[in-house]
């Protein structure tokens, strides 16, 4: 068995065409969107997330801004600027690239951002009405895994799903979102972490299996139910022979012997985040003119 692929830059590519012709039909009607960036410091992983997000807002026609503060900034000045952004109605969409330095708290600024500018669905507002099953805005990177179990002709309903990762940014928003009473959802979720005793256990009973806890080739052939379908969703950086390469959380070869169809990286979850990202925003822009 050889796992085909699912080409999350295909995907994107609908998405990005159907919200492209969303933005069009909002400028129609004297509504321009616009997305607001904030880097903090010079990573150049964050930088390079960064870039990736405003150039795609330039071809689907979203109005970037960017503001770019040094590593030392203090968290007051962030929160300021995002006060200033919430109130300034240009501005449909706000987006705090994270990880942020260590003397910034990373909740003291999400919970600053207003709730309908929330574009990531970080803050703990959206937060709880993904849980309760309301509608809002859901975190970028887990509504792109749904959105390619679903594109992929993959049923989540009664499936069983397991989940290597728990973090606010993926693990924990993915499982709320699979277990909800509603289409591409109705799945059984299985939540596994770093704290979590014969891990293979549980990721063997699979039906669908998401890798996200940020460990290069973490999940092996023999961690895999035959037939499995698996979602990668990590992004490392390693460098072999002097050169820097990006692998996920998944021993892709390997792995791709046993699954009936597997992401690769790069090309799988990646371009599906910044997808719906913009789908964000330009849901933001909707409700804004509501």
């Amino acid at each position: 068995m050889t796992a085909s692929l699912i080409d999350g830059n295909q995907i994107a590519g609908q998405i990005k065409a159907e919200v492209a012709a969303q933005v069009s039909a909002l400028k129609r009607k004297g509504v321009n969107p616009c997305l607001a960036v904030i880097l903090v410091g010079d990573d150049p992983a964050s930088s390079t997330y960064v870039s990736a997000k405003q150039r795609v807002s330039r071809e689907i026609g979203i109005r970037s801004i960017q503001h770019h503060f040094a590593e030392d900034t203090a968290e007051s000045s962030l929160v300021d600027l995002i006060g200033e952004l919430n109130q300034d109605a240009s501005v449909h969409g706000i987006l705090v690239q994270l990880p942020l330095p260590p003397h910034i708290s990373e909740y003291n600024i999400v919970s600053a951002i207003a709730p309908q500018k929330d574009v990531d669905g970080f803050h703990p507002y959206n937060a709880g009405r993904l849980v309760t099953g309301l509608d809002t805005f859901i975190p970028c990177t887990p509504l792109g895994v749904s959105e390619m179990i679903s594109k992929s002709g993959i049923e989540a309903s009664g499936k069983h799903v397991v989940i290597i990762g728990r973090s606010n940014i993926v693990g924990k928003p993915l499982m709320n979102l699979l277990v909800q009473k509603a289409d591409q959802a109705n799945a059984t979720v299985t939540l596994c972490h770093s704290r979590t005793r014969d891990i293979k256990v549980h990721t063997l009973q699979a039906d669908i299996l998401v890798a996200a806890i940020g460990r290069p080739g973490f999940v092996t052939s023999d961690m895999v139910k035959p037939g499995a379908v698996v979602i990668d969703v990590g992004i490392n950086r390693i460098k072999e022979k002097g050169k820097t390469r990006l692998v996920g959380d998944v021993d892709f070869d390997e792995v791709r012997k046993v699954a009936s169809k597997i992401t690769p990286v790069p090309g799988g979850v990646g371009p599906m985040t910044v997808g719906i990202l913009m789908q964000n925003v330009a849901k933001a822009a909707v409700l804004s003119s509501a």
